[in-house]
This record gives C-alpha cells, sequence and structure tokens, in this order.
C-alpha cells in the first residue's frame, strides 16, 4: 500500500467522524458548550501544524490539518450562532 493512501484514508475518516458529531452537537436539544480556550488552542494548533506541514512537504498532512481548521470554525461558528439564537428566544 503506498503511503500516501494511508495518509488519505485516515484524513476521510478523521473528517467523517468530526463532521459527524457537529451534526450530532447541532441537532442536540442540549448541545455541550465547548470552551473557547479549547477552540483557540485547536485553531493555533491547527495552523502550526499546517505551516510545519507546508515545510516538510507534507501535502496529506497541509490538507487534513487545513480540514481541521475548517471544522473547527465552522464548529464554532455554529455554536455561536445556536447560543444567540437560544438567547434571543428565551430573553423574548
Amino acid at each position: 500500500m503506498h503511503p500516501d493512501l494511508l495518509g488519505w484514508t485516515a484524513t476521510a475518516v478523521l473528517m467523517a467522524t468530526l463532521v459527524r458529531q457537529m451534526v450530532k452537537q447541532w441537532h442536540s436539544p442540549h448541545p455541550e458548550t465547548v470552551s473557547k480556550w479549547l477552540f483557540i488552542g485547536q485553531m493555533t494548533a491547527s495552523t502550526l501544524f499546517t505551516i510545519y506541514s507546508a515545510l516538510l512537504g507534507a501535502t496529506v498532512f497541509v490538507v487534513t490539518n487545513l480540514l481541521l481548521l475548517a471544522t473547527a470554525l465552522i464548529g464554532q461558528l455554529l455554536a455561536w450562532r445556536r447560543n444567540r439564537a437560544t438567547a434571543s428566544s428565551s430573553s423574548g
């Protein structure tokens, strides 16, 4: 098996898992609040790992870390949006 195929397969599995979790959290009537520090840490780590992977010329890891960065952003935006909607519906 070619090493890149293994890397791309791992990326696909990881992304499927994260997307499924985001969908589950979005549809949950009581989603857990994610710490802003977890979000900041994940964003920082994903950014640094993307740069590191690019410097090494590791395309699989560049793409994977960019996708992780995107899921962190989307997940946080959905959480903020949901919290705003919940706050406005309970105040009005």
